[in-house]
């Protein structure tokens, strides 16, 4: 019987004990196991290759985004990491002009080494998509939305585009499979820092890769045992314990997001909003048509300078600035010198980021609270702009 994704995710590992009939799975601590006999292993020998709190949550994973098996990493850029085992030197890989600051980070570094060669483009562009397409690339990296400027492209269409002899890889970091499923629109790998949204509560980091097919998994599980990247048993069963509650979790985020970017969009302090759930964003049609929500994560610009905006930030009392998302309580973030401080000036302008832009990833607090906090926020900043203006004119 199948079951929906909130039910799957709080189902993970749930009366799967048959030594004691516990209700939930057991942490095995254990960094080895005994063999059978002498040439005989039993399904697990050695935990950095196999452990059965971390399949626990893997297999959950692959069955949320409809894969064939799932690799849990130590962390969201090992990942990432994992992915780029799969290159040859000399490979291109297509990616993303505003992708992650850790994402650019990484491929800049090992272009630079010769272990592969990349092409930033901006995806939404239909002509220059089909330019590097052309070059024949080994990967094509997507990341919608886009972190941090919520940008959307048409998952099935850049997968349609690229062919079968190209692995596509989805960040669906900022959605989890609750709100999009990759696989389901032509992607082959899926990733996930499971830091975030997965995990949910700020207090593990992980990572994890997800697979189409029984071949792709056997070769990421391959390469995530022979480089030492998969996650620990404990941070796997937090990871666990913290699934669960994404699907509630889920529509409260969104559902605050929501009312914050449309409170945002109003307020004569902001001067562009960027969430898709709002109609005038330029994705809104896509996004309603490959998701189901709109996510949690969205991002403003103000005229404030550094210093009304360092204000700003300071008079806030529940969103303290700080870098990741997804977790349960509000943050913010300034990606310029924050989550994309990787990226030269050059390519943050490339990308759109200005120091201008904050982050936002909205959390499940109460709604009037998160609302009341930003509106005192705007207040002071604009009380005392006001008052300096004063000063300045009578001077």
């Amino acid at each position: 019987m199948s079951h929906q994704q909130a039910t799957q995710a709080v189902r993970a590992g749930i009366e799967t004990d048959e030594q004691y009939g516990a209700v939930t799975p057991a942490l095995y601590l254990s960094s080895n196991y005994t063999f059978e006999g002498l040439g005989s292993p039993r399904k697990y020998d050695y935990s950095r290759s196999g452990n059965p709190t971390r399949d626990v949550l893997a297999d959950c994973l692959a069955e949320l985004e409809g894969g064939a098996g799932a690799v849990v990493t130590s962390s969201g850029m090992s990942a990432v990491h994992l992915v780029t085992q799969l290159l040859e030197p000399g490979d291109l890989v297509v990616v993303p002009h505003d992708c992650y600051g850790g994402t650019y980070r990484l491929f800049t570094s090992l272009a630079k080494k010769g272990g592969c060669r990349v092409t930033f483009v901006d995806q939404g562009n239909d002509e220059a998509y089909q330019k590097a397409l052309a070059e024949k690339p080994k990967i094509v990296w997507i990341e919608t939305p886009s972190n941090p400027l919520l940008r959307i492209v048409d998952v099935e269409k850049l997968c349609t585009q690229a062919g079968d002899t190209v692995i596509k890889v989805v960040d669906n970091t900022f959605l989890s499979p609750i709100q999009q499923k990759p696989l389901e629109l032509g992607a082959d790998l899926v990733i996930h820092s499971t830091t975030k949204y997965i995990n949910g509560h700020s207090d593990v980091v992980g990572g994890a890769v997800v697979a189409k097919t029984e071949d792709l998994f056997e070769q990421v599980a391959w390469w995530a045992n022979c480089i030492g990247i998969t996650a620990s048993p404990f941070d796997s069963f937090i990871t666990t314990r913290g699934i669960r509650t994404l699907g509630i979790r889920i529509k409260k985020h969104e559902e605050n997001a929501q009312a914050i970017a449309e409170f945002l969009d109003k307020h004569s302090l902001v001067d562009n909003v960027y969430y898709p759930g709002l109609e005038h964003h330029p994705g809104h049609l896509i996004a309603r048509k490959q998701q189901k929500g709109f996510g949690a994560m969205l991002s403003f610009t103000t005229s404030f300078d550094q210093e009304t905006l360092a204000q700003f930030i300071k008079e806030l009392k529940l969103f303290p600035l700080a870098e990741s998302l997804g977790g349960v309580e509000s943050l913010i973030c300034h990606p310029s010198t924050m989550t994309h401080a990787a990226m030269d000036e050059a390519a943050q302008v490339e990308a759109g980021i200005t120091p201008r832009l904050l982050r936002v990833s909205v959390g499940i607090e109460e709604l009037d609270d998160l609302l009341s906090d930003l509106t005192q926020a705007f207040e002071k900043v604009s009380l005392n702009t006001t008052a300096v203006n004063k000063e300045v004119s009578n001077g």
